[in-house]
């Protein structure tokens, strides 16, 4: 007996089953691809043969991965889109690549109001494809109100935004919570044209010493943060153009790679 999909009692003829699995276990990598050219492309190939060898015990070469995007940005018939490659299991030498292509998306242009919850992702150094409990917070927090979710661990201390990293700001220094967190592609980059920065605990009680935040992920390079509202209050950013500045140059610095 094969596999088979119903959707509402109506048999899927097209897709293949065990494209469920991608869902289920696994881990993706994200993109915003401009004219052919990716920020941190060399950090996606690392995370992706990284993810892969641990999940899988099976590594996936760039070579491979590249080979893949080229022919997703050929059958786009453009080099301005967004990018999601899956890895998934399989009984073949490399795990599995769905690659899903979608328009380009704009960085955001307003500052977000964040709520603060106590949450702690499973194996956050992973970017698995276990997100419904980050669905589900983003959600409470829109339902409340905000715009999105602020993760903190149970001793107070900030880690990461529901699909973005976070960072503070004192002035011209830039400073990245230490608690767990996935190590974003865009994090990463922005911590590759710093001149320094520091990596320290964020603690809940110290949100008001900061001068602003700014939110980080493959789509927003510094979305800046308006207010973060926690179970003892609320602090409110205001505009910050000395740590605006110091990111922009930071990012400047470090050319997009080509696929």
């Amino acid at each position: 007996m094969n596999e088979s999909l119903l959707l509402n009692g109506v048999p899927l003829r097209t897709i293949d089953p065990g494209l469920l699995r991608a869902m289920s276990y696994g881990h993706f990598t994200s993109m915003q691809v401009r004219d052919g050219l990716v920020d941190g492309l060399d950090l996606h190939f690392d995370r992706l043969d990284r993810s892969s060898r641990e999940v899988f015990g099976r590594p996936v070469s760039a070579d491979r991965v590249r080979t893949y995007l080229l022919t997703a940005l050929d059958h786009a018939g453009s080099g301005d889109v967004s990018i999601r490659v899956n890895a998934f299991g399989s009984d073949d030498a490399e795990p599995n690549l769905l690659i899903r292509v979608s328009p380009p998306i704009d960085p955001g242009v307003r500052p977000l109001r964040l709520l603060a919850f106590q949450h702690e992702r499973a194996v956050p150094h992973l970017k698995h494809t276990g997100t419904f409990d980050l669905v589900y917070y983003g959600r409470q927090a829109e339902l409340e109100g905000y715009d999105d979710a602020l993760f903190h661990t149970a001793t107070g201390e900030i880690s990461e935004a529901s699909i973005w990293n976070i960072c503070f700001a004192r002035g011209t220094t830039i400073v990245f919570p230490s608690a767990p967190v996935l190590p974003g592609i865009r994090q990463l980059t922005l911590q590759r044209g710093l001149d320094a920065y520091t990596t320290t605990p964020v603690q809940l009680t110290d949100l008001g010493t900061y001068d602003a935040a700014y939110l980080t992920n493959s789509i927003d390079p510094a979305l800046p943060v308006a207010a973060i509202t926690t179970g003892i209050g609320t602090t409110t950013y205001d505009a910050q153009p000395p740590s605006t500045d110091v990111i922009a140059k930071a990012y400047a610095s470090v050319p997009a790679q080509e696929i």
